[in-house]
């Protein structure tokens, strides 16, 4: 029942990309504001035709623009959940999830449309109340079931859970998991939340004015971002700049040179840092990049900590800012060697303990969790020797 798109258009918005989606999987769409996720669901909900497009669920051909094939929204089996509800406020929640089962005896929907409600955590007593009788997590699982009860082959959620609090919101994220494995179809998140699509989500596409930038597991794009965009885009916040310097004398390792800006120009020994990382080959000697360093490859340890291992390396830091989050603690920390960047980390438990503005520490960086990404120098930009 696996899901595969491919679309592209220039009018009313640019569109254009591909990705797909197996079966009891979860994708988000992630990206600003206009950057297509709705329209994108529309195309897929059968509400939109591209200019140029294939929509394939199931071995099923839902468009086709090349063979004249479109499935209006009646003939797809799609089972929508907006971030209004959209409900009938003068329908019962049992009302309203039947509306989703005309193919059903009149006689049997009710009993049908309380049983999906059960599904969803309601009780006897709640499906017989109108939507303003409801709270807004307990709406949003009438929107879920009626939803549901179409039996879709392909399930759209559209910032399902932005207009409820918090605590329905975490309910509704695990009610979501445990019903994934019931209904083993493709699932199609829109989301504004990173949180929210790192917690969900098993792939990521990563969108920006209309075309896909990036699309793979959730864990793959935010350890090795294609650009800076998408870095930006998915919110991984260590990300500095540097200058590529080409292999090193251990076969395998290149020199990435720590800079504070991309201009290569203004490289010295005593405004950065040397690392010596994975030299893939890709890469010539003397380009300008950004890099990033996913938070697995930073360990805060207590100060004077002096262990060397292979594939990493220690930098003394001290904490300039500290948020305390509940149970998790967000520090900023400085380094106390060039280039004197800033480090984001978030950390829990015991560790928590005593980190407070100027408190001293070391951070263990792996090496092998630095994800380069080239950008183009100026001709003029040239990096001066070392």
């Amino acid at each position: 029942m696996a899901l595969h798109i491919q679309f592209q258009q220039h009018k009313p918005m640019s569109l254009q990309g591909q990705f797909s989606c197996e079966a009891g999987q979860l994708l988000a769409l992630v990206g600003p504001s206009g950057a297509g996720k709705s329209s994108i669901l529309r195309l897929l909900a059968g509400l939109m035709r591209p200019a140029h497009g294939r929509i394939e669920v199931g071995g099923q051909v839902w468009l086709d623009t090349a063979k004249g094939i479109f499935q209006t929204p009646q003939q797809r089996r799609v089972g929508l959940v907006f971030q209004n509800y959209a409900l009938m406020p003068h329908l019962s929640a049992a009302a309203n999830v039947a509306l989703a089962l005309q193919h059903l005896p009149k006689s049997e929907r009710i009993i049908e449309a309380v049983q999906w409600l059960k599904r969803v955590r309601l009780s006897s007593d709640e499906s017989m109340r109108r939507p303003a009788q409801l709270s807004g997590g307990q709406q949003q699982r009438v929107a879920l079931a009626r939803a549901l009860a179409r039996e879709p082959q392909l399930l759209l959620l559209d910032e399902p859970f932005s207009a409820v609090d918090q605590m329905n919101r975490e309910s509704l994220y695990r009610l979501l998991a445990e019903l994934r494995t019931d209904l083993n179809i493709p699932i199609v998140l829109v989301t504004h939340d990173l949180n929210e699509a790192r917690m969900l989500c098993d792939k990521l596409v990563v969108l920006d004015q209309g075309d896909v930038l990036q699309e793979g597991p959730a864990f793959e794009v935010h350890r090795r971002p294609r650009n800076s965009r998408v870095a930006d885009l998915v919110g991984i916040q260590n990300r500095f700049y540097g200058a590529w310097m080409g292999p090193s004398e251990t076969p395998g390792l290149g020199v990435l040179q720590w800079t504070r800006s991309l201009d290569t120009q203004q490289v010295t020994s005593q405004n950065s840092l040397q690392l010596r990382t994975r030299d893939k080959g890709k890469i010539p000697p003397g380009f300008p990049v950004n890099w990033v360093v996913h938070a697995d490859g930073l360990a805060l340890k207590p100060e004077g900590y002096n262990l060397q291992r292979d594939g990493f390396i220690l930098l003394p830091v001290h904490v300039v800012g500290h948020r305390d989050l509940g149970e998790l603690s967000l520090i900023d920390l400085s380094m106390d060697v060039a280039p004197c960047e800033v480090f984001k980390m978030a950390v829990s438990g015991v560790q928590r303990l005593g980190l407070k503005t100027g408190a001293r520490g070391v951070v263990e960086m792996d090496l092998g969790l630095i994800h380069i990404m080239p950008k183009k120098p100026h001709p003029q930009q040239v990096p001066r020797s070392v």
